[in-house]
């Protein structure tokens, strides 16, 4: 690891993890957000549900890690979501299965330290009509339907009232813009830049508001180093110094 030591914000889950380190993403703009504060370490995986995380949370967050992650966020739910193949395969999680496997990675990631805060993404909504326009007819038999997803993010919601875990309800929070199925997405399924913005907006609304301490909200965390460098250009009255 490098040092000096900083803040971990882990961000963990399926392909909305995976590729939101791109321009716009809401990974990069958190990453932009933090930028001195907190490492924002990404582990994401595309097609992934809630049964393969099981299968892999003792090695993403081992409880015997010298540093342990101060936030943890989870994305699971979408590919969960998805309706049953008829050849059995496919990424299709029973409801009541997924929310017991959601229950067991909260109940893990709480445990690593005192200062680990966690906070669940439910799934957001979908295109049906984008999807079909972008993948053709490759998801029949395995579709995703904004009616499941609501059912899921619900059912997420539900449980982390339960087990006192902060949660953003993306499902409600997206269709709040008029916009939304047109603005929100790349593909019908994972968010664009504008959905992205969404994201962090209540990500940060959580962070600014859950009186954690020490506080994880960006503004309210010092930066690595001072402000002031040495090899600042000097401004035309001699005094003042930019950064470049």
């Amino acid at each position: 690891m490098v040092g000096p030591g900083r803040p971990q914000f882990v961000l963990f889950g399926s392909s909305i993890v995976q590729i939101s380190y791109k321009i716009g993403g809401w990974g990069a703009i958190l990453a932009d957000l933090y930028a001195r504060k907190a490492d924002i370490v990404l582990r994401g995986y595309s097609g992934w549900n809630s049964r393969l995380a099981l299968q892999v949370l003792d090695q993403v967050f081992p409880k015997d890690a010298a540093i342990q992650p101060s936030l943890v966020i989870v994305y699971f739910g979408g590919n969960d979501s998805m309706k049953p193949h008829p050849s059995g395969l496919g990424a299709h999680v029973p409801l009541p299965e997924y929310v017991e496997n959601m229950k067991k990675i909260a109940v893990h990631i709480k445990c690593l330290s005192e200062k680990t805060r966690l906070i669940f993404l439910s799934s957001p909504p979908v295109n049906e009509a984008k999807i079909r326009e972008y993948f053709g007819n490759a998801l029949d038999n395995q579709a995703r339907t904004n009616e499941l997803c609501g059912i899921y993010s619900e059912a997420l919601v539900e449980l982390c009232g339960l087990l006192d875990v902060k949660v953003i309800n993306l499902w409600t929070a997206i269709q709040q813009r008029d916009d939304w199925e047109t603005a929100c997405f790349q593909d019908g399924i994972h968010l664009s830049s504008e959905g992205s913005k969404i994201v962090v907006k209540e990500i940060l609304k959580i962070l600014k508001e859950a009186g954690w301490e020490p506080s994880l909200y960006p503004m309210s965390m010092p930066a690595e180093f001072s402000e002031a460098s040495p090899h600042c250009t000097v401004g035309p009255d001699g005094k003042t110094t930019v950064n470049i």
